[in-house]
């Protein structure tokens, strides 16, 4: 079951193309293209009512670029999605209010639709949930749907993507769109599409054959953060622990094969490592249970054992120093039912600084979660003259997904590298804001 059927969003994460620094590399690509991020709020639902029948996810936080596509060239935004594989874009204009933010295949003189008898439409789409069909125009049509009831759909085609400037022009297999509908009509029309960079063979990391690529977020407004495409061999950069990607061949009905899987080990709550049978830890034969690590998901979700005994240990540690919100029928966003009342006066004295801190353990590499990123303050929410505050780690049962999830809240200035060549993720703990500055990035 793919990841990209559960995102889980809160800030717009806006990466813009047009002001990225360039540094010599040793990759297939001629560059190292560094884009900064920029942050954008957007409305979300924070009711925290159990579901009476299936849960509703809502994108509203997404990491977006700008480009250029077709011939002559034409001005889009995608999202950026790492546990997407099929990058697409909006092609008819009739179904987005705003048509600017539509790619127009009639006026590109590169656009190429790509026949269901090819090889690309048989053989690179098997990674696909719902597979590549034959329209009636006998093009490869391919459907993409997600949890909150959005969706998409149309054909594939190739076309001629701008990287950075023009001499970086790469010709690349995308979605036409013809029909596409969201949970949020309103903002998901200011998007023309999505940018797939998982591990299938038609994301575009694989297709632009970028041998990695990084990201470090850095959770601040001044300074949000950046992603890097290409080599980051600078040696100002503290040395990276790297814990290797987990690979399955054998298609399996709960196991993503192109998702970033790497082995969880453990968890410790302040150096306190909790019980955890490492059976639960290690997909089993559906599987079931596998570690994902995912920019596009915000918090961190774990299988029902696991959450339970990381909860119950959490709140042992801080009985006596948080005051719980006692709601039983609260559930923020139907995954997180661990909440606090915390005053204004509690907030400004530090109290946040002196949570237990939570360390997700890999092989071979490990992220420390401290302070401000272990709760979250529900919006509009008070009781009296307390805000409500709930635990950042939910339970994956509540979603209905068989995975654990290290979202990007969780990821906060950490230096994430995705070494697709060595088949590893690289992890280490940096300020992003002044790796910013020394990437020449003004906040």
């Amino acid at each position: 079951m793919h990841l990209t059927f559960y995102r889980l969003f809160s800030l717009l994460l806006i990466l813009f193309i047009g002001t990225n620094q360039c540094f010599p590399s040793s990759s297939h690509s001629s560059q190292t293209l560094v884009l900064p991020l920029k942050t954008r709020i957007t409305p979300a639902d924070n009711s925290g009512h159990r579901p009476t029948d299936k849960l509703h996810f809502h994108h509203n936080v997404t990491l977006t670029v700008t480009l250029t596509v077709g011939t002559p060239p034409q001005n889009i935004s995608m999202v950026i999605d790492t546990g997407s594989e099929l990058s697409w874009l909006r092609c008819n204009r009739t179904s987005n209010p705003n048509p600017a933010n539509n790619f127009d295949p009639t006026l590109s003189s590169s656009y190429s639709p790509i026949p269901c008898s090819s090889p690309t439409c048989r053989t690179r789409t098997r990674d696909f949930l719902i597979p590549a069909s034959c329209d009636s125009d006998k093009l490869c049509h391919a459907t993409l749907s997600y949890a909150d009831a959005s969706s998409s759909e149309g054909n594939l085609a190739a076309e001629v993507f701008h990287i950075g400037n023009s001499t970086n022009n790469s010709t690349l297999v995308f979605g036409c769109m013809g029909s596409v509908s969201g949970s949020d009509p309103e903002e998901d029309s200011k998007t023309t599409g999505l940018l797939g960079m998982n591990r299938g063979s038609l994301s575009f990391v694989s297709q632009m054959g970028f041998p990695k690529f990084s990201y470090c977020i850095s959770g601040t407004d001044d300074f949000p953060g950046f992603l890097l495409l290409g080599d980051s061999n600078f040696t100002w950069l503290t040395p990276l622990n790297y814990t290797p990607l987990i690979r399955i061949s054998t298609p399996l009905p709960y196991f993503d094969r192109v998702a970033y899987t790497v082995q969880l080990t453990g968890i410790k709550v302040n150096g306190k490592l909790l019980p955890i049978p490492k059976s639960v830890l290690v997909p089993d034969h559906t599987g079931a249970g596998q570690t994902m690590v995912d920019s596009g998901t915000q918090f961190t979700f774990l299988l029902g054992p696991v959450y339970t005994a990381l909860r119950t240990e959490f709140l042992n540690q801080t009985n006596g120093t948080l005051t719980v919100y006692d709601e039983p029928d609260f559930v923020f966003q139907g995954t997180m039912d661990l909440c606090y009342l915390i005053s204004p006066v509690r907030i400004r004295t530090g109290i946040l600084h002196r949570l237990p801190s939570v360390s997700l353990v890999f092989e071979g590499a490990e992220i420390a979660v401290s302070g401000q990123p272990l709760l979250y303050r529900v919006p509009h929410l008070t009781v009296g003259n307390d805000s409500v505050y709930c635990f950042t780690f939910g339970n994956s049962d509540l979603m209905g997904m068989e995975a654990y999830v290290i979202g990007h809240h969780h990821q906060q200035n950490m230096w994430i590298e995705f070494d697709l060549q060595r088949s590893r993720i690289g992890l280490a703990p940096v300020q992003c804001d002044v790796s910013g500055q020394r990437l020449g990035i003004e906040s």
